[in-house]
């Protein structure tokens, strides 16, 4: 079960290693590196099933240290980096015996993260729900496994048996799967948000700059219509100096941070969902263990 940004908590984590998967949440969807190490507690003392934690790891990340300390010293089993230079946390990993699997999007990337030392490479293609990459999920797959010899994990519509069965038979070691599982019982989002993840489908979904300044993946709600995709003038005249371009990408990305926990968390008018075409494979809500049987078990989901 994927890290999702403001959805993973670590009830879904639990119910994840329960139903016989691996689950992670992203370090960021706790305010504080206290309620990060509380919540790693709480997971490791229900069960000793291996799982990780998601760490940005660019300078938007201002805790990224005192996050990176506290799993190393709870020992978690893996990290798992994304948007930035893994260098550092791989190192420190290494050296307590934690795994560290890195999101690459192209063969540039990956082969830069595996001579760093990444056990494993999370291949994010263009159906991936968040920050999505430009190749398709096979084209990727050829692209990392001709320059790169560490195990490669599929990201991006990997929402019924058939496509997990396909991503498998192509060589990918395992498959990295979120939107379906926000749709849950036990993911702690609104109500409005799940059901959105039902009653809209794969054409509704839109690529949006305007929450962290990174091209990511939403549900084209009226209010995102309304408010449209792209960066104002503003934001795009800022983002070209260097000087200011860390600072912009923090205030871009809290910005858009408090309006995703809002409408995630909330009914309100300003609804900012994010999802990926996944959503096109969900008819209801369920329990995660239903969601990995119809995975792995070729279950039948069950309508409306």
């Amino acid at each position: 079960m994927a890290p999702m940004f403001l959805v993973s908590n670590a009830e879904m984590v639990k119910a994840a290693l329960d139903a016989g998967i691996t689950g992670a949440i992203p370090a960021l969807n706790y305010r504080s590196v206290e309620d990060l190490e509380a919540a790693i507690k709480d997971i490791k003392a229900y069960s000793d099933k291996p799982f990780g934690i998601n760490l940005i790891a660019n300078k938007s990340n201002i805790k990224l240290k005192e996050q990176l300390r506290v799993c190393l010293e709870q020992q978690v089993a893996y990290l798992i980096t994304s948007l930035g230079n893994p260098k550092e946390i791989i190192e420190q990993a290494h050296q307590v015996g934690t795994k560290v699997f890195c999101d690459v999007v192209d063969d540039h990337y990956a082969e830069k993260v595996v001579a760093l030392g990444a056990d494993a490479v999370i291949a994010v293609n263009n159906e991936a729900g968040g920050h999505a990459g430009p190749n398709s999920l096979e084209v990727l797959y050829n692209q990392l496994s001709k320059v790169i010899d560490v195990p490669i994990i599929a990201a991006g519509r990997i929402s019924t048996k058939s496509r997990l069965d396909n991503a498998l038979a192509m060589g990918y070691a395992g498959a990295s799967v979120g939107t379906i599982f926000i749709p849950t019982v036990e993911c702690p989002v609104s109500a409005d948000y799940k059901n959105a993840c039902i009653s809209y489908g794969a054409k509704d979904i839109v690529m949006t700059t305007k929450l962290s300044g990174t091209p990511c993946t939403v549900i084209n709600t009226p209010y995102v219509q309304e408010v449209g995709t792209k960066q104002n003038g503003l934001e795009r005249f800022l983002n070209r100096y260097k000087g200011l371009k860390k600072y912009v990408k923090m205030f871009v990305m809290l910005k858009g941070m408090k309006n995703l926990e809002k409408a995630a968390f909330t009914t309100t008018y300003k609804t900012v969902w994010c999802a990926g075409v996944s959503i096109e494979d969900v008819q209801a809500i369920q329990p995660i263990k239903e969601v990995v049987k119809g995975l792995t078990e070729d279950a039948v989901i069950p309508q409306g």
